[in-house]
Protein backbone atom coordinates (compact mmCIF):
# COMPACT_ATOMS: atom_id res chain seq x y z
CA UNK A 1 0.00 0.00 0.00
CA UNK A 2 0.97 4.00 -0.75
CA UNK A 3 -0.27 6.36 1.07
CA UNK A 4 0.51 9.95 -0.06
CA UNK A 5 -0.49 13.39 0.74
CA UNK A 6 -1.15 16.31 -2.02
CA UNK A 7 -2.40 19.50 -0.20
CA UNK A 8 -5.36 20.73 1.80
CA UNK A 9 -7.57 17.72 2.15
CA UNK A 10 -6.21 15.11 -0.92
CA UNK A 11 -4.74 11.61 -0.22
CA UNK A 12 -4.54 9.20 -2.35
CA UNK A 13 -4.08 5.49 -1.99
CA UNK A 14 -2.42 3.11 -4.11
CA UNK A 15 -3.65 -0.71 -3.15
CA UNK A 16 -4.87 -4.12 -4.77
CA UNK A 17 -3.83 -2.66 -8.09
CA UNK A 18 -6.37 0.13 -7.62
CA UNK A 19 -5.41 4.28 -6.80
CA UNK A 20 -7.98 5.79 -5.07
CA UNK A 21 -7.98 9.40 -4.35
CA UNK A 22 -9.85 10.84 -1.67
CA UNK A 23 -11.47 14.74 -1.43
CA UNK A 24 -9.26 15.71 -5.24
CA UNK A 25 -9.47 19.87 -5.21
CA UNK A 26 -7.03 20.61 -7.77
CA UNK A 27 -8.24 23.40 -9.60
CA UNK A 28 -7.89 26.57 -7.38
CA UNK A 29 -5.82 24.93 -4.98
CA UNK A 30 -1.98 26.33 -5.15
CA UNK A 31 -0.81 23.66 -2.33
CA UNK A 32 -0.89 20.71 -4.66
CA UNK A 33 1.19 19.10 -6.97
CA UNK A 34 -1.26 17.34 -8.85
CA UNK A 35 -2.69 18.05 -12.50
CA UNK A 36 -6.15 17.13 -13.08
CA UNK A 37 -5.03 15.98 -16.51
CA UNK A 38 -2.54 13.56 -15.08
CA UNK A 39 -4.91 11.98 -12.73
CA UNK A 40 -7.00 8.84 -13.08
CA UNK A 41 -8.17 7.21 -10.42
CA UNK A 42 -10.35 3.70 -10.33
CA UNK A 43 -12.12 5.90 -7.17
CA UNK A 44 -12.98 8.61 -6.12
CA UNK A 45 -14.22 9.04 -2.17
CA UNK A 46 -15.57 12.00 -1.05
CA UNK A 47 -16.06 13.19 2.48
CA UNK A 48 -18.92 16.14 1.75
CA UNK A 49 -20.12 18.33 -0.90
CA UNK A 50 -17.87 21.78 -0.40
CA UNK A 51 -16.29 22.73 -3.35
CA UNK A 52 -12.96 22.66 -1.91
CA UNK A 53 -13.55 19.00 -1.24
CA UNK A 54 -15.40 17.74 -4.35
CA UNK A 55 -12.85 19.85 -6.36
CA UNK A 56 -12.44 17.98 -9.59
CA UNK A 57 -14.35 14.99 -9.20
CA UNK A 58 -16.40 15.32 -12.18
CA UNK A 59 -13.71 16.09 -14.73
CA UNK A 60 -11.73 13.46 -13.86
CA UNK A 61 -14.25 10.66 -13.13
CA UNK A 62 -15.35 11.39 -16.53
CA UNK A 63 -12.19 10.79 -17.53
CA UNK A 64 -11.26 7.71 -15.89
CA UNK A 65 -14.67 6.49 -15.45
CA UNK A 66 -14.38 6.49 -11.79
CA UNK A 67 -16.36 4.91 -9.08
CA UNK A 68 -17.09 7.57 -6.69
CA UNK A 69 -18.27 6.78 -3.38
CA UNK A 70 -20.00 9.62 -1.11
CA UNK A 71 -22.22 10.43 1.24
CA UNK A 72 -25.77 9.38 -0.34
CA UNK A 73 -27.01 12.84 -1.95
CA UNK A 74 -23.79 13.67 -2.76
CA UNK A 75 -23.87 10.49 -4.70
CA UNK A 76 -26.81 11.39 -6.37
CA UNK A 77 -26.42 14.61 -7.03
CA UNK A 78 -23.14 13.46 -9.09
CA UNK A 79 -25.01 10.74 -10.50
CA UNK A 80 -27.20 13.64 -12.21
CA UNK A 81 -23.87 15.20 -13.92
CA UNK A 82 -23.31 11.63 -15.82
CA UNK A 83 -20.73 9.81 -12.96
CA UNK A 84 -20.53 6.45 -11.92
CA UNK A 85 -21.83 6.88 -8.10
CA UNK A 86 -22.20 4.60 -5.30
CA UNK A 87 -24.31 6.47 -2.33
CA UNK A 88 -23.94 5.44 1.22
CA UNK A 89 -24.71 6.93 4.88
CA UNK A 90 -23.19 7.18 8.55
CA UNK A 91 -22.13 4.55 10.04
CA UNK A 92 -22.69 2.26 7.03
CA UNK A 93 -19.76 0.13 5.81
CA UNK A 94 -19.25 -1.58 2.26
CA UNK A 95 -16.72 -3.80 0.99
CA UNK A 96 -15.37 -3.41 -2.35
CA UNK A 97 -12.70 -5.19 -4.67
CA UNK A 98 -10.23 -2.08 -3.38
CA UNK A 99 -10.87 -2.10 -0.25
CA UNK A 100 -14.00 -1.65 2.70
CA UNK A 101 -15.13 1.77 3.24
CA UNK A 102 -17.14 3.37 6.29
CA UNK A 103 -18.09 6.85 6.59
CA UNK A 104 -18.32 8.08 10.34
CA UNK A 105 -19.78 11.38 11.98
CA UNK A 106 -17.81 14.62 11.09
CA UNK A 107 -19.97 17.89 12.42
CA UNK A 108 -19.02 20.53 10.17
CA UNK A 109 -21.69 21.28 7.06
CA UNK A 110 -21.97 20.14 3.34
CA UNK A 111 -23.29 21.76 0.43
CA UNK A 112 -21.93 22.17 -3.39
CA UNK A 113 -22.30 25.67 -4.94
CA UNK A 114 -22.98 25.80 -8.49
CA UNK A 115 -21.25 27.47 -11.50
CA UNK A 116 -24.54 29.90 -11.17
CA UNK A 117 -24.51 30.45 -7.29
CA UNK A 118 -26.80 28.13 -6.15
CA UNK A 119 -26.45 25.61 -3.34
CA UNK A 120 -27.60 21.97 -3.38
CA UNK A 121 -28.04 20.13 -0.09
CA UNK A 122 -25.32 17.00 -0.29
CA UNK A 123 -26.51 15.75 2.75
CA UNK A 124 -24.51 15.13 6.01
CA UNK A 125 -20.91 15.06 6.01
CA UNK A 126 -18.65 12.32 6.95
CA UNK A 127 -15.12 10.78 7.82
CA UNK A 128 -13.99 7.77 5.88
CA UNK A 129 -12.54 5.15 7.47
CA UNK A 130 -10.74 2.63 4.84
CA UNK A 131 -9.67 -0.19 5.28
CA UNK A 132 -7.05 -2.77 2.54
CA UNK A 133 -3.93 -5.19 3.50
CA UNK A 134 -4.89 -5.36 6.97
CA UNK A 135 -4.53 -1.78 7.34
CA UNK A 136 -6.86 1.17 8.53
CA UNK A 137 -6.80 4.89 7.11
CA UNK A 138 -8.90 7.42 8.63
CA UNK A 139 -9.70 10.76 6.87
CA UNK A 140 -11.89 12.95 9.30
CA UNK A 141 -12.98 15.18 6.16
CA UNK A 142 -14.18 18.40 7.82
CA UNK A 143 -14.83 18.52 11.12
CA UNK A 144 -14.79 19.47 14.93
CA UNK A 145 -13.29 18.15 17.95
CA UNK A 146 -16.23 15.07 19.05
CA UNK A 147 -16.27 12.73 21.87
CA UNK A 148 -16.92 9.62 19.58
CA UNK A 149 -13.41 10.17 18.26
CA UNK A 150 -12.23 7.50 21.35
CA UNK A 151 -14.73 5.10 20.25
CA UNK A 152 -14.00 5.07 16.46
CA UNK A 153 -10.32 4.30 17.58
CA UNK A 154 -11.38 1.68 19.71
CA UNK A 155 -13.51 -0.15 17.33
CA UNK A 156 -11.50 0.32 14.28
CA UNK A 157 -7.64 0.51 15.39
CA UNK A 158 -6.70 3.40 12.96
CA UNK A 159 -2.65 3.36 11.37
CA UNK A 160 -2.72 6.52 9.81
CA UNK A 161 -5.25 9.66 10.95
CA UNK A 162 -5.36 12.65 8.04
CA UNK A 163 -6.92 15.33 10.82
CA UNK A 164 -7.78 19.05 9.65
CA UNK A 165 -6.18 21.83 11.54
CA UNK A 166 -6.56 24.90 9.94
CA UNK A 167 -9.57 26.44 12.46
CA UNK A 168 -11.85 28.52 11.44
CA UNK A 169 -14.00 25.87 9.24
CA UNK A 170 -12.77 22.81 11.28
CA UNK A 171 -10.40 22.04 14.13
CA UNK A 172 -7.58 23.56 15.26
CA UNK A 173 -4.37 22.46 16.34
CA UNK A 174 -5.68 22.27 20.05
CA UNK A 175 -8.43 20.64 19.41
CA UNK A 176 -6.76 18.48 16.68
CA UNK A 177 -4.16 17.33 19.39
CA UNK A 178 -6.71 15.97 22.02
CA UNK A 179 -8.38 14.19 18.66
CA UNK A 180 -5.21 12.26 18.06
CA UNK A 181 -5.29 11.05 22.08
CA UNK A 182 -8.72 9.98 21.68
CA UNK A 183 -8.34 8.52 17.80
CA UNK A 184 -4.56 6.70 19.32
CA UNK A 185 -3.03 5.88 15.78
CA UNK A 186 0.37 4.81 14.84
CA UNK A 187 0.67 8.24 12.34
CA UNK A 188 -1.02 11.31 12.49
CA UNK A 189 -0.75 13.83 9.06
CA UNK A 190 -2.50 17.72 9.60
CA UNK A 191 -4.61 18.39 6.77
CA UNK A 192 -6.84 21.10 5.69
CA UNK A 193 -4.58 24.05 6.91
CA UNK A 194 -2.60 27.15 4.48
CA UNK A 195 -4.97 27.06 1.32
CA UNK A 196 -6.74 30.15 1.99
CA UNK A 197 -5.96 32.80 4.46
CA UNK A 198 -8.22 31.95 6.74
CA UNK A 199 -6.68 28.69 7.78
CA UNK A 200 -3.19 29.77 7.90
CA UNK A 201 -1.42 27.48 10.64
CA UNK A 202 1.95 26.33 11.48
CA UNK A 203 1.62 22.32 11.31
CA UNK A 204 4.89 22.35 13.93
CA UNK A 205 2.89 23.95 16.39
CA UNK A 206 0.25 21.31 16.07
CA UNK A 207 2.79 18.38 16.04
CA UNK A 208 4.33 19.89 19.28
CA UNK A 209 1.10 19.13 21.15
CA UNK A 210 0.91 15.97 20.13
CA UNK A 211 2.16 13.84 23.01
CA UNK A 212 3.63 9.92 23.17
CA UNK A 213 2.22 9.94 19.11
CA UNK A 214 3.78 10.28 16.10
CA UNK A 215 3.31 12.92 13.84
CA UNK A 216 4.53 13.03 10.16
CA UNK A 217 4.03 16.39 8.23
CA UNK A 218 4.35 15.87 4.43
CA UNK A 219 4.59 18.60 1.62
CA UNK A 220 2.21 17.71 -1.15
CA UNK A 221 3.37 14.47 -2.91
CA UNK A 222 5.05 12.90 0.03
CA UNK A 223 4.54 9.70 0.83
CA UNK A 224 3.50 8.08 3.88
CA UNK A 225 6.85 6.24 6.32
CA UNK A 226 6.40 2.50 5.31
CA UNK A 227 7.12 1.55 8.55
CA UNK A 228 2.85 1.40 9.19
Amino acid sequence: MKISYHGHSIVKIQTNGKTILIDPFITGNELTDLTVENEKPDVILLTHGHNDHVGDTVAIAKASNALVVAPNELAVYLGLQGLNTHGMNIGGAKTFDFGTVKFTKAFHSSSYQTEDNEFIYTGMPAGILFTAEGKTIYHAGDTSLFGDMKMIGERHPIDVAFLPIGDNFTMGPEDAAYAVELLNPKITVPIHYNTFPPIQQDPENFKALVKNHAVQILTPGDTIDDSI
